[in-house]
């Protein structure tokens, strides 16, 4: 486990391991992941809006005992690799520094990596001149003010319009470093925000916690609330998106979602900076681009909703 200060101030673990206290799994080590991004710069996306000031609802609960490894976590995660090739398998919930810079301490390391089942992305259709452009749209870009379209002769997406926001916040806090690990050859699945919010935890169901006795339901009903605060004012949901846990549930049972391949690309600069652009490879371009022969992932297109909430909340109410 690594933790990169998403939601707590940097450098501050305590949530970390306080859930490792919660789940009696204190075995479990802890490395200090990146709290600059690939290209050095600071990561300032801070979630207490959506988890609270201490990543855990505003509970404040009593500093847990835990200390970090004396490892960064990219330096653990090619220890790892090198002890065990083939047979780990990363969740990655937040933005992929770590994992680019294994990939920069040991190249062979998506070689060595038995899977990196990741948490980003929102995916859409291809555009018929690139993956990311579509014809009538890249003729016109360079007079189109109005469409809010960057012009760049370095921008993988030029010419690229969605209707909609297609920025994925995991991705968007290092999207250099995304793109490597898309484009390293990896074995990949990437669990994009399209598919999380087909999940949602509801309000009923946080009911039926909140009157459960199990330990593991009383302490998320607690930490929970600013959670679904968030949801209800930012989405007029009933419930919550249940993103970390049906990234989670993909690595230990694939079966739950259907899934396609192609490649993947991830705008670095400009107003697009974070989006991920797929590429199903059904159709063949005219021209060499920075999407050509580029190795293929697996994206999530579908899962089996209610199983994956059956599946929360059988544990958490059984456990």
């Amino acid at each position: 486990m690594s933790w990169q200060g998403a939601e707590k101030p940097p450098r501050d673990p305590s949530m970390f391991f306080g859930k490792l206290e919660v789940a009696e799994r204190t075995d479990i080590p802890v490395a200090e992941g990146s709290h600059e991004t690939i290209m050095k710069a600071t990561k300032l996306r801070i979630a207490d809006f959506v988890h609270g000031t201490d990543g855990l609802g505003n509970q404040n609960f009593p500093p847990p005992k835990g200390q970090p490894i004396g490892q960064s976590a990219a330096s653990f995660l090619v220890e790892q690799t090198n002890e065990y090739p083939g047979e780990v398998t990363v969740v990655a919930l937040g933005p992929l520094t770590n994992i680019a810079l294994a990939i920069e301490l040991d190249p062979s390391f998506p070689k060595k990596i038995g899977q990196i089942v990741l948490l980003g992305g929102a995916f859409s259709v291809n555009g018929n001149v690139n993956p990311a452009a579509e014809a009538n749209l890249i003729i016109e870009v360079s007079i189109s003010v109005k469409l809010c379209i960057l012009v760049g002769k370095v921008d993988t997406c030029r010419g690229s319009i969605r209707l909609f926001p297609v920025l994925e916040a995991k991705i968007f806090g290092d999207p250099d470093a995304a793109d490597i690990v898309f484009t390293c050859g990896a074995d990949i699945l990437a669990i994009g925000i399209n598919v999380t919010h087909q999940v949602i935890l509801t309000d009923a169901d946080r009911n039926r916690l909140a009157q459960c006795q199990s330990r593991f339901a009383k302490y998320l009903c607690k930490i929970i609330g600013v959670y679904f605060a968030y949801h209800h004012e930012a989405y007029a949901t009933q419930g919550v998106y249940l993103h970390d846990p049906v990234t989670l549930l993909a690595a230990v049972n694939p079966s739950l979602l259907t899934y396609t391949e192609g490649v993947v690309r991830v705008q670095t600069s400009g107003i697009m900076r974070g989006i991920t652009i797929f590429d199903n490879t059904k159709k063949r371009y005219g021209e060499i681009t920075e999407w050509t022969n580029k190795p293929t992932v697996k994206v999530a297109v579908t899962v089996d909703a209610p199983a994956m909430v059956e599946l929360v909340m059988e544990r958490l109410m059984n456990s």
